[in-house]
Formats: C-alpha cells, sequence, structure tokens
C-alpha cells in the first residue's frame, strides 16, 4: 500500500437505533440507514422514523460519525411531492449524504437541497468511468460501485475519475446486479428495486441442458453466491482508490453490525499503520457466526465462478466443527475439528429446501464418562442435545455438523453497545499563560468548534515552593478520562515563578470540558439549507409538453436471432431492435433489416466495465439506423457522437423526472420500466411528453442479469471466460424453479448470464388507454421462438390489437392458446395498489 494513505471510512450498516449504538460503539466513521416513509431498498428492516432523524444524527455527530440516508429506490409520478417533502426533513435533520438510485431525483434534491452531498447507490448500477462521469455531470459527489467489479477493474477506474468510490467489503452477495434485478417483480409483484427482494436467487433449481435434465449431485442453489469478506485484502482496496469500505446488513443483528465493523475497524487501521492483518482463526469464526453462507472475496479478484457459486446450501450455517462418528441413546459422538460448548446450537446437515436439516441447542459435552466443562476443541467428544430438539434416530455418521450459535459471543458483543456510549475522542490543543498577579488563561481549539477561552477567577500568586510548571500543566490538564477529548499539545507561557493549586486547575478544566462539550452538541445538528418554495411544480413546468403529432401507433420487434429479424422483416415489420450474444452477426442484421426498408437499432450490454468501451466502437461501425441503450455510459457515448439513441428499460425510467433527464441526455424515446403497474404507468403518460415513451407490451421478463456464469460453473471444468471454453455457444439450458416452471438461461458477448421469466408477459390489455394517453411507441420482444408460424401469429395479434381490430382482451386470450406455458399480464397486472410500499 502506498505511505501517507489516508484511512478510508468504515461504513456500517444500522436497521435500527440498536445497529446504530453497536456500529457507533465499535468503530464505524459513518452509518447508513433507510427510513419507515419508503424509498429505501431494505423495506423489511425496522428503519428509522422522520421524527428519530434529529436525534439519530445528534447522536452520530456527538460521537464523530456520519449519517447516511438510503433513498435509493424508484420514485413513481404520484410519490414525486411526497418525495420532496422527506427531502426537505432529511436536510433540516442535517443528514450528511443522500444515497440515491432514481436518476431523476438526483436533480430534484440538488434543487431542493444544494449542499447535501448525494452518493450514487450501487443500484445506480456503476461499472466504469463512464457512467461515473454522466453521475458527476448530475452533481452526485461519490459513488458505490458494482459488487461485481474487481480489484484491478476499480483501480482502473480509480485511475480516471476524481469521484471519490465506495466499495462493499462484508456480506450478502447478490448474484444480479443491483438494479437490474427484476426477478421479484417478475414472479410476485415485489420489486427489489422498491425494497422489496423476495431472494429468489436463494431458492434450488435444477438444470436442464439441451432439453435434457442434467443430475449435479447436492448442487441444488445455483444461483446463490457465498458471502462477501474482503478483510484479508484491506490494504489492496485502500491501495486501490477506495475511499469507504462498506459492510452489509441493514436486516442483520446488533450482534452481527458490532462484530463485523469490530473487526474491520482492526483491518483499516492495521493497513493504515503498514501492519500485517493478523486475523486468528477464532476472529473468522467469530464472524462466520454472527453470519455467514460461506466466505469468499466474491469478484474482487477476478471471476471464479466455482468458488463464488458452490451451490451446495444458501442459508447461514456457521462453522463447520465436526461430523457424526455414532449414534449412542441419546448421545451423538463426533470427531471435533473446532470448539464446542455447552449452550451452542448445532446444525446437523441436510436439505433445508426439503425440511431435512435439523438443529438444537447442546444440554452437555461429554469425554468418555466424564462431563466436559467450559469449551473443548479437539477430539473425540460425545454431546447431548435439549430434550426433543433432535432425533438423533435420524442422524448417521459422517453426517457433517455446523455450529450456528454461540450465546457467549453474543453476550459479549451485546456489551460492547449496551448503555450509555463513552463519546468517540477528538483532539484538543491548549495554549496556557500564566503570569504573576494575573489570572491564568487558556485557549481551547478543538477541530469543528469555536475557539474557547477561559481564564481562573484570581490572579496568581508567586510561587513559596512548588512554581508551576509545563510539566504539571501537561499532567492535569490530560486527565479527561471519558469525556471525548484527548489532549494532543499543550503550550506554555509562565513568567516568573506563579503558583496555581491543584483544585484551581481542576476546576479550570472541569469548566473547559463542560463548555467544549455543550459546544459540541450544539454543532451535532448541521440543517442544509433548502428552497423554500416547492420545487417540483418548478420542474414539471420545465418538461416539454408537446402532443403527438403522429396519431397512428408503432409496432417496433426486439429480436434475438437472424431467423427472427428475417422473418420480420420479410412481412414488413419497418423498426426493428436486434440483441445478439455474438455482435459480429450485427452487420448482416443491418444489411437485411435495411434491404427490406427497414429502420434498425441495435442493443448494448446493460453491463459495461473498464476495457469494454470497444463494444461501443463497434454497434457504431454497423451502420445502423441507431442504438437501443442500456446503460449510462453508453447513453454518454452515443450522445457525444450525436448517434440516435433509444434509452432502455435498464435505465430505470419510473416518473417524468426520470424521463426528461433521459431525454436530455440525448434519448429519442425513453422505455418504461419495468416496475410500472397499469395505474402508475398511466400516470407516467399524463406527467410525461408521451411522445417520448415506449412501452414493451409482449416480452419474456429478464429475471437475473448475472456477472455470475451457470454454463461455466457447472458445465466446464474451468472457472471463468479465459479457460470455461464457452459452453454457451453449444447448449441450451435452462433452470426449473420449484413450480416446474423452465427459465431460459442465456450469455451476452461479455459472458454475463440472463435468465428469462419461462412465461412471456402481455400487456395488450393496457394498450386502448395508452394510446388515449398519446403513447405512439409499443414495442415486442421475442426470446427463443423458433418457429416463422409463432413470431407472425404473435405480431399479427399485436398489428391487429393497435390498429383497432381487436380487443387486448382477444389478444391475451389468444397468446394463451398460443403459448404452451401460457402467458401473464406479469408487472401490468391492474389489481396492484400504486401505493403499496408506502
Amino acid at each position: 500500500m502506498p505511505e501517507n494513505r489516508t484511512a478510508p471510512e468504515l461504513l456500517a450498516p444500522a436497521g435500527n437505533w440498536e445497529c446504530a449504538k453497536a456500529a457507533v460503539a465499535n468503530g464505524a466513521d459513518a452509518i447508513y440507514f433507510g427510513l419507515t416513509s419508503g424509498f429505501n431498498a431494505r423495506a423489511r428492516a425496522d428503519n428509522f422514523g422522520v421524527d428519530d432523524l434529529a436525534p439519530l444524527m445528534s447522536f452520530l455527530h456527538w460521537h464523530g460519525v456520519h449519517g447516511y440516508v438510503t433513498l435509493n429506490t424508484l420514485a413513481f409520478s404520484p410519490e414525486l411531492d411526497a418525495v420532496e417533502q422527506l427531502v426537505r426533513q432529511i436536510a433540516a435533520a442535517g443528514v450528511d449524504a443522500l444515497l440515491v438510485q432514481d436518476l431523476g431525483l438526483v436533480g430534484m434534491i440538488r434543487q431542493i437541497a444544494p449542499t447535501l452531498p448525494i452518493h450514487a447507490s450501487t443500484q445506480m448500477t456503476m461499472t466504469s468511468s463512464e457512467c461515473i462521469a454522466l453521475a458527476a455531470e448530475m452533481g452526485v459527489e461519490r459513488v458505490v460501485l458494482a459488487r461485481e467489479l474487481s480489484l484491478d477493474e476499480i483501480t482502473a477506474i480509480h485511475a480516471e475519475t476524481a469521484m471519490p468510490l465506495e466499495a462493499f467489503v462484508h456480506g450478502a452477495l447478490c448474484v444480479a446486479y443491483s438494479g437490474q434485478c427484476l426477478t421479484s417483480e417478475s414472479l410476485g409483484g415485489r420489486s427489489a428495486n422498491r425494497g422489496q427482494c423476495a431472494q429468489a436467487c436463494r431458492l434450488p433449481y435444477e438444470l436442464i441442458c439441451d432439453g435434457e435434465d442434467v443430475d449435479l449431485g447436492d448442487q441444488k442453489y445455483l444461483l446463490s453466491p457465498q458471502d462477501l469478506a474482503a478483510f484479508e485484502i484491506t490494504p489492496e482496496l485502500i491501495a486501490a482508490g477506495v475511499v469507504s469500505l462498506k459492510i452489509e446488513g441493514r436486516l442483520k443483528t446488533p450482534e452481527y453490525v458490532a462484530n463485523i465493523t469490530r473487526h474491520y475497524r482492526s483491518a483499516i487501521d492495521a493497513a493504515v499503520a503498514g501492519r500485517p492483518i493478523e486475523f486468528t482463526p477464532r476472529d473468522v469464526e467469530e464472524m462466520e457466526l454472527s453470519f455467514s453462507r460461506g466466505f469468499s472475496v466474491g469478484w474482487l479478484q477476478g471471476c471464479d465462478h466455482k468458488m463464488l457459486v458452490p451451490a451446495i446450501s444458501s442459508a447461514k450455517r456457521g462453522v463447520l466443527v465436526g461430523e457424526v462418528q455414532k449414534v449412542q441413546g441419546q448421545r451423538v459422538r463426533i470427531a471435533l475439528r473446532r470448539s464446542l460448548k455447552a449452550g451452542d446450537g448445532v446444525v446437523f446437515e441436510g436439505d433445508r429446501s426439503t425440511g431435512d436439516e435439523q438443529g438444537g441447542r447442546i444440554f452437555a459435552l461429554y469425554r468418555g464418562q466424564n462431563r466436559i466443562e467450559g469449551e473443548v476443541s479437539h477430539g473425540v467428544i460425545e454431546l447431548a442435545l435439549m430434550r426433543d430438539s433432535v432425533d438423533v434416530s435420524q442422524l448417521y455418521p459422517g453426517q457433517k455438523i455446523w455450529k450456528s450459535d454461540d450465546p457467549e459471543l453474543n453476550r459479549r458483543l451485546r456489551k460492547s453497545f449496551d448503555g450509555e456510549l463513552t463519546p468517540r475522542e477528538v483532539d484538543l490543543q491548549l495554549h496556557v499563560t500564566a503570569a504573576i498577579d494575573q489570572p491564568l488563561q487558556l485557549i481551547a481549539t478543538v477541530a469543528g468548534l469555536p475557539q474557547l477561552q477561559l481564564q481562573t477567577e484570581q490572579p496568581l500568586e508567586a510561587a513559596r515552593k512548588h512554581p508551576l510548571t509545563t510539566e504539571t500543566l501537561q499532567e492535569q490538564f490530560s486527565r479527561l478520562g471519558e469525556t471525548g477529548f484527548r489532549l494532543t499539545q499543550l503550550t506554555a507561557e509562565i513568567s516568573g515563578a506563579p503558583m496555581a493549586p491543584l483544585s484551581v486547575l481542576g476546576a479550570l478544566r472541569k469548566q473547559m470540558v463542560e463548555q467544549l462539550s455543550a459546544a459540541r452538541r450544539e454543532t451535532a445538528i448541521r440543517a442544509h439549507a433548502v428552497d423554500p418554495t416547492p420545487v417540483l411544480p418548478r420542474l414539471r413546468a420545465d418538461i416539454p409538453a408537446t402532443k403527438p403529432t403522429d396519431q397512428t401507433p408503432h409496432l417496433h420487434l426486439l429480436c434475438r436471432t437472424l431467423d427472427q429479424l428475417t422473418w420480420a422483416s420479410e412481412i414488413g415489420i419497418k423498426r426493428l431492435y436486434a440483441e445478439f450474444a455474438d455482435i459480429r452477426e450485427y452487420r448482416q442484421a443491418v444489411e437485411i433489416a435495411h434491404a427490406a426498408g427497414a429502420q434498425i437499432y441495435l442493443a448494448t450490454p446493460r453491463i459495461q466495465k473498464p476495457g469494454e468501451i470497444g463494444v461501443f466502437k463497434a454497434l457504431e461501425k454497423q451502420a445502423a439506423d441507431g442504438i437501443l441503450v442500456r446503460n449510462l455510459s453508453g447513453l454518454r457515448y452515443y450522445r457525444e457522437r450525436q448517434i440516435a439513441c433509444v434509452a432502455d428499460f435498464a435505465l430505470n425510467a419510473a416518473n417524468e423526472l426520470t424521463v426528461d433527464f433521459l431525454r436530455q441526455q440525448g434519448a429519442e424515446r425513453i422505455t418504461t420500466s419495468y416496475d410500472l403497474n397499469r395505474e402508475q404507468l398511466f400516470e407516467m403518460a399524463r406527467r410525461s411528453p408521451s411522445q417520448l415513451l415506449e412501452v414493451v407490451i409482449h416480452q419474456h421478463m429478464p429475471m437475473f442479469h448475472m456477472e455470475h456464469c451457470v454454463f461455466c460453473a457447472v458445465l466446464s471444468p474451468g472457472t471463468n471466460k479465459t479457460n470455461c471454453g464457452r459452453p454457451c455457444d453449444d447448449h441450451v439450458v435452462r433452470l426449473r424453479d420449484r413450480v416446474g416452471s423452465e427459465h431460459l438461461l442465456t450469455a451476452d458477448v461479455g459472458c454475463r448470464n440472463t435468465l428469462y421469466n419461462a412465461a412471456p408477459q402481455s400487456g395488450a390489455e393496457a394498450v386502448a388507454a395508452l394510446i388515449d394517453l398519446g403513447v405512439r411507441y409499443f414495442r415486442v420482444e421475442l426470446l427463443d421462438e423458433a418457429s416463422k408460424s409463432q413470431v407472425y401469429q404473435t405480431l399479427d395479434l399485436y398489428s391487429s390489437l393497435l390498429t383497432g381490430q381487436i380487443s387486448g382482451k382477444e389478444v391475451w386470450t389468444e397468446l394463451k392458446a398460443l403459448n404452451r406455458v401460457g402467458v401473464t399480464r406479469g408487472t401490468l397486472e391492474e389489481r396492484r395498489n400504486p401505493l403499496a410500499i408506502l
């Protein structure tokens, strides 16, 4: 690590007050938290009320800790007024920064509170310096990097931007890119972009390759990554340019927060001091016991798909402590690997998804006939479990045993934050002036506080025996105990040989501490100035309010194979998109479309990482009519080159402010977010220039979009795209879920996987109302339709719908018959409440 590297911020999660105290007590420099009023990506956490903001920020600032609010979900049009009021309350409470996902909210927050810092949430999908450049143009002051970046990629980003970089270092890993996961929305109407992730990635899946089931043995959790634990590479993270190390866990316990924060505090302090990070096996075991699905470095050291997703389990088990040798009556003989004691919780290996996993608490440990007192860490022992907690007849030799809970550890962790916390120490500098017949004068300086000047009530007398010395002053004013101040420097001007009784010095010290503490409390709330007038009406008024000049609805078609594109061209579809895994086929796609007199736009990948800008250049060379852009870096790239582009769903346009932002960035049309239900979509159409909107009315929802490659993990002897042999080129793979649906898995040009919902979704029944609202552009997206007749029938239904020949209900009925797996209304379900999250 370079010398004199500034210590990075340690950022801890806080789902409630106890977690906030645990973070502060164990060395966090900042915490991040959500509010009960909504708009945060952990809706299931306890969270904080708006009324908690002022006391919470006062508590944090008193301890020298920053507080960041997570406003990191999409906001729908009817909610924008509530968001504005919430931002005003957040600014007034002196919050240190807002974490934001929604692109449209950034500009609104800037208008409301210009000095309130904005951090781009990881939900904004920050994967390159090019993405960050556009975030910087918006006024973002820090970005939370995507968890899929390696240390080398972070280093490259840092070299190309001055933006402060924040990175996750510990906790649960999402298998999908944050902000790009539509699984919960697609399967159950619970959007991850709204803080309601249902964690479908943690469920078991079966693999189907070329139509045949593949026996993967114990590997069932094909999309469930191990947890991130990057403590060993803290120096490398600092050297890469990361200024904030972030711990995941707003749904975790305060003991977890205390435990993980304490260990990363130690790792950071060691790294900055140039000392090795020397975590003992017990240190790692303690972290695993608080929560672990198995530790890994995630993507930080590059892609190793087999390491990242072993696929054996998806739940916390704790620490592997041994295996069963024999069951004797109600006792279980085990060969011990790690420490156990009476009271610990244990879990016996089993399939949790089928209810075969058992666990309980240890009543006693024995070696032979002798009961073991305290802890034992090796050898063959017998354990007796609490009565009726485990059916020991179901246990078997060789079965693994996991220590899942340690009450003694939890008591120790809780003790660290129970009761009143000692104020975190801040540096104090003193200058003392002392002379005979003059009051002793003191000037106290603390960074961030007004300078304090005090003096004794009585002048100093001449010393008879013990004249005042700098050493005496140093000793007396260093006695600051647990006041929150630490004397780091004392200078003195002593004239003659005055005397100062110790009682006088003690009284002056007490007065100094009281006044400094009062000043510290006063500065604990640092409210941001806010615009006194509502800003949302002004922002809405600035949105161009033009009506559509073209009264004809247009059908656009996205094709994923050359055959589909050829068939569409043959029947006269004039507006085409192409999204191919092999971008070498794009030249032929352009030739086919142009030969048929059709316009064609080429789709970018959803992710662009360092070194991948060449894909944009390759698309540019194909002489297509435009680009279907799926990330901020692509938007900026084509805007600068004045190339026509359409902003796709991945940019998450869920309200009129985001639509207008994307318009200002050069998008000629904006695809509406897949998170919108019918009423929310109608409301956005009412408030937006409707001729800018493009609505996808038929598609297989792209659920997971992942850096993780399932093809490599289970169908290849390799570990990443450099040695996998590309099984994705030769095999058709589907994942079967617990209800029997078989979802298609694909790999894109960057080897990133997408899992598509098996059932197509149709918004046909919303089309008539959207046309009435002025929407003129509608899109059908094909997936793996392999027959010309199926493509023709699908397009004929939607063409007839747009020309008013048949109704949306009739389309939906026909589609159900046409698709063997049926069809769903999906996100455009009428029954859903637009404000359910609130």
